[in-house]
């Protein structure tokens, strides 16, 4: 990636202007740039800007899964019931909808990797709570493990 594509995508994470941010996101075409933008968000600011990343079908598996667990995923894994009675629509609805095409593969590339990094013990938890846990959600995703700058 080289340094205008960082730029551009430093001017966007910075932007205070969301309509803008989500609309120039939504028609952004390269995986990569999703990926490194997605990795670098702030999640105090909300849920309309990760909604508009999964939304572009340029969006990569992996960084569905990078997103899934940087918006606490886990805790939906450990424990469902407390992520559907939660007050936080936007956040359990964004979960829900991020899941689903997860475990769905609604992704239309794999090339990006992305590893939660859970420990075999987390993992074994996980199972023995919900044995018909998908491993794609929980394991390292096929495709190229890509440093994230920070930005």
């Amino acid at each position: 990636m080289d340094k205008k594509d960082i730029n551009f995508l430093e001017e966007l994470l910075y932007s205070t202007d969301k309509n803008n941010l989500i609309s120039q996101l939504s028609n952004l075409d390269n995986p990569l740039m999703l990926h490194i933008f997605a990795a670098n968000y702030n999640w105090n600011s909300g849920f309309d800007v990760p909604k508009a990343i999964i939304e572009n079908e340029q969006c990569d598996f992996g960084t569905g899964l990078l997103m899934f667990h940087y918006a606490d995923g886990l805790r939906m894994l450990e424990n469902p019931e407390e992520v559907s009675s939660s007050s936080l629509k936007e956040w359990k609805d964004f979960l829900s909808k991020i899941y689903n095409k997860l475990i769905n593969l609604e992704f239309k590339s794999q090339n990006i990797s992305f590893d939660p990094e859970l420990t075999k013990i987390q993992k074994y938890k996980l199972k023995k709570n919900n044995p018909n846990l998908p491993d794609i959600l929980i394991d390292k995703s096929s495709g190229e493990m890509v440093d994230i700058p920070k930005i």
